[in-house]
């Protein structure tokens, strides 16, 4: 399978032990991404809360980018939620408002077609991908860790525009950490912010929002966390302050050490909280 791929700026900086997972655990099951040419920022948080054709105008040109090459793939594929969100929002007022449309083919400079979907890498590995392909290549089953998945608020709302599963209970996540053997535990704030886009201007607050997941996560017997979010991995990596702090996966991450993939243990030297010791005492290292 090949898909067009929107990276995004945090993969390639904070984020780049995601990016190195991805292409291992892609690698394995076969999947080849092809990252759209001369590709800019999507905006984030940040551009719409400034101006709202900006915010809107910056993701529509990747999607005009993804256009130039829809003979490759007519689906555009991000791996981060706050891009996801960005592209689907853009992608959405191009598809349902005319005026707008017209505005943002203006400033960014082309027409748009429609052919492009945007979809999110959690989409394409459970919809796209067989189970029987991914237990597959499972050479060791995860059965032992105890996690809770962590979607955070970017990619599951508002439905309309995300077109994904229940934003309230997703369990995308949840299926493909099931399928590695994880002993995944249920709790009610998989889809809470945590408070990362505040993180500059009101730490306080924000180390306290962590402190309750962290909180919650244990009650429900976790051992650690997992998530698909750049942003929401830093914040709840490096703003624990409590005794015992849990480990916060990729999703990819934990797809590569139940495939068994060589070289992943540099990825844990990027991450605040080791895993390491974690998954040695487990037997998964």
């Amino acid at each position: 399978m090949k898909f067009s791929y929107y990276p995004g700026c945090t993969v390639h900086s904070t984020a780049i032990e995601y990016a190195k997972s991805i292409d291992a655990v892609l690698d394995v099951l076969g999947i080849e991404l092809k990252e759209i040419e001369d590709w800019n920022c999507c905006g984030a948080a940040a551009a719409h809360s400034i101006h709202r054709q900006l915010g809107l105008s910056l993701p529509a040109r990747n999607i005009a980018q993804a256009q130039k090459q829809v003979a490759l793939s007519s689906q555009l594929i991000t791996s981060c939620p706050g891009c996801f969100n960005a592209l689907k929002r853009a992608d959405y007022a191009l598809r349902n408002d005319g005026e707008t449309r017209q505005e943002i083919e203006n400033v960014v400079g082309f027409s748009y077609s429609g052919e492009v979907k945007i979809r999110s890498l959690l989409d394409i590995l459970n919809n796209d991908v067989p189970q029987e392909s991914l237990t597959a290549k499972v050479k060791k089953p995860l059965n032992k860790l105890k996690l809770v998945c962590y979607y955070g608020c970017a990619l599951v709302r508002p439905q309309a525009v995300t077109e994904l599963d229940n934003p309230e209970n997703p369990m995308m996540m949840d299926t493909l950490m099931d399928l590695m053997g994880v002993d995944v535990r249920d709790w009610s704030y998989k889809t809470e912010c945590c408070g990362a886009d505040l993180a500059l201007t009101h730490g306080d607050l924000v180390q306290k929002i962590v402190g309750r997941l962290i909180e919650h996560a244990k009650d429900a017997g976790a051992e650690a966390i997992v998530t698909s979010c750049g942003l929401c991995q830093a914040n709840l990596d490096m703003r624990q302050t409590g005794p015992d702090p849990l480990p916060v996966f990729y999703f990819t991450e934990l797809m590569g050490v139940a495939m068994d993939v060589p070289n992943r243990k540099a990825w844990w030297s990027k991450h605040i909280v080791d895993p390491g010791p974690l998954l040695s005492r487990l037997g998964y290292e």
